[in-house]
């Protein structure tokens, strides 16, 4: 794949998830196998550039390139500014924001809700294209509504307006995250366009992975969700797609490396006391559904420090209860029936999105 002058050699995406896919998520899915990712979203509005927050969710250095920044807003002119903005702070790609479907970003007539205004969608896209010298991507759902899905001509109007590449979530604005991903539309797009295409949505195993791909012609693939605490979703894509062969889960000894080393980051960066905040979420998605880990799991959404939090994770790696996950995960029968990316919106707007 290759979105302006960047080859993409391996084209499976860690979607831009708010709250999640800070730096050391994004480095860490990438050590595992991810070919590409995305900044947690950043608002347009300039007087939001400077908070502590959009600070943190902006920093990517020492990041590989490509840099891909995210950006959301309802205004092309402000979209326009903060697309140079990041640009000069060292911005590859900018990827803008047509598919959050969280209350606080539409309702400022932003992400998803842009969908429901074609014009409005064309003046930022415009805008957005002649402001940089950089590619420009597009995130879209297939559109606002069941009733009303008009992902194909969004695309469309994209390419004209010199968008790169494209992700398309295959659910509209009023489905949020309910229900299953449908993908004829996501086929549809890419049968209409020719520029490069990610297939997002309900992509939770190799098997599905392959099927979303063939199904939907997509160039490529962008996964959420499914990383939450399962980096090595990526890998075992990877070899699958390539072998045809299921890679074994991550050994014990793996995950506790990986999440000393996440939380390590997260307690760094955000500081102890918010550190240990952030980690519980993570940790809730490494634990959820391993045999022995429902009691282990209470105590670490209790832990206070970050001492507290290593020492309960070494005890009960030490006990030998990590397994395998208990929980089963089916692959969808037919493409019509497959079953993505969601997105933890559980913060300010203000400060960003996905």
């Amino acid at each position: 794949m290759n979105i302006g002058p960047f080859h993409i050699e391996n084209p499976l995406a860690l979607a831009p998830m708010v709250g999640v896919t800070d730096k050391f998520f994004r480095r860490l899915c990438r050590e595992l196998g991810a070919g590409y990712v995305v900044s947690e979203m950043l608002a347009s509005n300039p007087a939001l550039r400077e908070t502590r927050v959009s600070r943190r969710r902006g920093d990517f250095e020492g990041e590989p390139g490509p840099v891909v920044i995210q950006i959301a807003g309802s205004d092309p002119a402000w979209m326009a500014d903060a697309a140079q903005f990041n640009v000069e702070r060292g911005a590859q790609i900018i990827d803008i924001n047509m598919g959050c479907p969280a209350k606080k970003v539409c309702n400022k007539l932003a992400g998803s809700a842009l969908l429901s205004d074609p014009d409005q969608v064309r003046r930022i896209l415009d805008a957005v294209v002649a402001a940089v010298d950089v590619p420009v991507t597009l995130k879209i759902r297939t559109g606002p509504n069941p009733n009303l899905k008009n992902g194909v001509a969004i695309a469309e109007m994209a390419e004209r307006s010199g968008i790169a590449a494209l992700a398309v979530h295959g659910r509209t604005r009023s489905d949020r995250f309910k229900g299953n991903a449908e993908y004829e539309t996501i086929r549809a797009i890419c049968a209409a366009v020719s520029i490069p295409v990610f297939a997002n949505g309900d992509i939770d195993t190799p098997q599905k992975a392959r099927e979303v791909l063939e199904f939907t012609g997509a160039d490529g693939l962008m996964i959420g969700r499914a990383a939450q605490g399962n980096p090595w979703i990526f890998r075992e894509i990877h070899h699958f797609l390539d072998t045809g062969k299921e890679l074994p889960p991550p050994g014990a000894a793996e995950v506790l490396s990986v999440m000393q080393r996440h939380l390590a980051q997260l307690h760094r960066s955000y500081g102890e006391f918010q550190g240990v905040r952030v980690a519980r979420k993570h940790i809730g998605w490494y634990l959820n559904g391993r045999a022995g880990a429902a009691a282990a799991r209470k105590q670490l959404m209790r832990a206070e420090n970050a001492a507290d939090q290593f020492s309960i994770l070494n005890t009960y790696f030490r006990k030998g209860s990590m397994h395998a996950p208990s929980k089963i995960r089916t692959v969808a029968q037919s493409p019509a029936a497959l079953d993505t990316t969601g997105v933890d919106f559980n913060t300010r707007v203000g400060a960003g999105g996905a």
